[in-house]
């Protein structure tokens, strides 16, 4: 039977480039001449450090801007709200989110089940399967959660006939 899996997947690698090129930019540029601002990464969560708001919108710019340019899709990112630590330095946690949550998955079997399309989508762990009997009928079902679902990164994967 044809099945797909949906998943969502960063490239770590990519990521931690995109870190190092923000760090050694902010430690090059004039405007941050004399700051403590850096990001830090650790595990999935990116940390942002600056002396004030509009600096840590700037690494922010930064940082979007370099992961944009090494392919990662930055609506994987997820952004916690600025904390002040010291003074008028703040930080901001970033979370790089993978796999597909709990609640986006029944919504993609949802989606699926509303398309009367003659799929079935079946939660497994972080991922989506969808088998169904053609392949057409698959294609329709890609299609029709990539016109539904906008606000966060999907692939599809390990397509099978």
């Amino acid at each position: 039977m044809p099945s797909f899996d949906i998943v969502s997947e960063v490239n770590q690698v990519e990521v931690r480039n995109a870190v190092d090129q923000t760090n050694k930019e902010v430690s090059t540029r004039f405007d941050f001449k004399g700051s403590d601002s850096r990001v830090e990464i650790a595990d999935k969560t990116l940390t942002l450090y600056a002396d004030d708001d509009f600096k840590l919108k700037q690494v922010t710019d930064i940082l979007t801007a370099k992961l944009a340019k090494r392919q990662v899709d930055v609506r994987s990112l997820k952004y916690a709200d600025p904390e002040k630590i010291s003074g008028n330095k703040v930080k901001q946690a970033v979370t790089v989110r993978t796999g597909v949550e709990q609640e986006l998955a029944k919504k993609i079997v949802r989606i699926l089940k509303d398309a009367k399309l003659k799929v079935q989508g079946s939660i497994q762990g972080d991922a989506v399967r969808v088998s169904g009997a053609k392949k057409d009928e698959l294609q329709a079902a890609i299609a029709q959660v990539r016109k539904l679902i906008t606000d966060f990164p999907l692939q599809f994967q390990n397509f099978r006939d």
